[in-house]
């Protein structure tokens, strides 16, 4: 949620080019548009806007703070079972900004639903009225600072004017550029599945490199597909897959105000009705929505603020999954794990520290410890065999640390996914306001 330009201006996403990302096309139902809204004091784009012509159901699931921003108590507010927008703002987080960011938030939301009723009335045959609480909001940036409504109103004229049928892949990258704030690379992943015999979409585009983890898990995140799905189903698939995705991600511990990750159906895929989340024709749905969660969430973690590695901390053969949850985010979330593996240290004692103080019952004698393919502790004893240099040559040369570590207790697994922590999360997070 920090904000530094300099690192968005210097982005690493400079260095890359169209290949490196997957061929998000288009998906009917669904429009998308940015704009600059002058939020940084320049021209980049900063506020997104998604529109769906004929409307979408759709699923949510928000931060478990207790303390949440104003577009989050507006989206909570929301009774329609369909929405119409959605619009994203980075810079400002409208949290801590009370009545005024979420007067805020209507009055954009009044403006942005005339314009798109005249927007229906110009470009439909059958015309709708589009009403202020058929708008979802997104909002990320800095916490506590007036929201700029007169600015991001002013720039939903543009938005409208820029409003395009069909997408390519350029205004999916644009898209998850605008939402961008400290992160060094726009999060963008796709899936092509079936419902029984009916090819489906899945895409979607995620922002987060800091104040990341559950629960829900920091970022904003947002995924569209042209399946036909209830909210009821979107809802439920949705809850099912985050808690090994988005809730597995971790940066620096820290749960933000304004987390949100939405699915969005646009019911432009003509197939069998699904009535229940058990369908086996929504099998290869389930999996593929899966996949685009937990590659965005991965990509959401590789960049966190000043990260150097990407890290996985695989806990095996617990005797349930919330012991091993327990165990792989103390190991994911130890500033002294992650300091050391930036400093290329296989210091494998920091990571009997933190399973140790993970308050989970473990059977010393059957732990077991890896760092890559390097095995470290057997049966709760420092392997002979054991040569420290083999694991620094490991962790220097690759830039995904893998580390596994075997209860040997039962059958549970669980997996967290987090970065090291370096000297420029430190100035990153010390100067962002500056």
């Amino acid at each position: 949620m920090a904000i530094n330009i300099s690192n968005f201006l210097n982005s690493q996403f400079r260095k890359s080019k169209m290949s490196d990302f997957q061929d998000l096309e288009h998906i009917d139902g669904l429009s998308i548009s940015t704009a600059s809204a002058n939020l940084y004091n320049n021209s980049r784009d900063d506020v997104v806007l998604f529109y769906f012509r004929d409307g979408v159901n759709y699923a949510s699931v928000y931060t478990q703070s207790k303390i949440v921003s104003e577009n989050i108590k507006w989206n909570l507010n929301l009774k329609n079972k369909k929405i119409r927008a959605l619009l994203i703002n980075t810079r400002n987080a409208n949290a801590f900004t009370g009545k005024k960011g979420f007067l805020g938030l209507k009055e954009i939301a009044e403006e942005l639903s005339l314009e798109l009723t005249a927007k229906q009335k110009k470009d439909e045959q059958k015309p709708e009225k589009i009403k202020s609480n058929q708008i979802l909001f997104g909002c990320t940036g800095t916490i506590g600072e007036p929201y700029p409504t007169e600015k991001i109103k002013n720039s939903i004229s543009n938005l409208i004017e820029k409003i395009r049928y069909t997408q390519n892949k350029y205004i999916w990258i644009k898209a998850a550029l605008g939402i961008m704030t400290t992160d060094l690379s726009p999060k963008l992943a796709m899936e092509e599945c079936k419902i029984g015999n009916t090819n489906i979409n899945i895409y979607g585009i995620a922002k987060g490199s800091g104040m990341i983890f559950p629960n829900m898990a920091t970022t904003l995140g947002y995924i569209f597909t042209d399946a036909d799905l209830s909210s009821n189903i979107l809802k439920k698939l949705l809850k099912k897959n985050i808690e090994t995705t988005f809730n597995a991600i971790s940066c620096d511990g820290d749960t933000s105000t304004n987390d949100m990750v939405s699915i969005f159906s646009t019911a432009k895929a003509k197939h069998n009705k699904i009535n229940n989340i058990n369908d086996e024709k929504l099998k290869d749905f389930d999996s593929s929505l899966h996949k685009v969660l937990l590659n965005l969430a991965k990509r959401v973690a590789a960049d966190g603020e000043g990260a150097s590695k990407f890290v996985t901390v695989n806990v095996r053969n617990s005797k349930n999954q919330l012991d091993a949850k327990k165990v792989a985010f103390s190991i994911a979330n130890s500033p002294l794990v992650k300091t050391a593996i930036s400093g290329l240290d296989p210091n494998w004692g920091r990571i009997v520290m933190a399973i140790g103080k993970a308050n989970v019952n473990i059977n010393l004698n059957k732990l077991s410890i890896k760092i890559g393919h390097i095995k470290i502790v057997e049966k709760g004893q420092l392997l002979s065999s054991y040569i420290e240099s083999d694991a620094q040559v490991y962790m220097k040369e690759e830039k995904k640390i893998d580390l596994f570590i075997d209860l040997n207790m039962g059958n549970k697994n669980f997996t967290a996914y987090t970065m090291d922590l370096t000297k420029k999360y430190i100035e990153i997070n010390a100067d962002y306001r500056t």
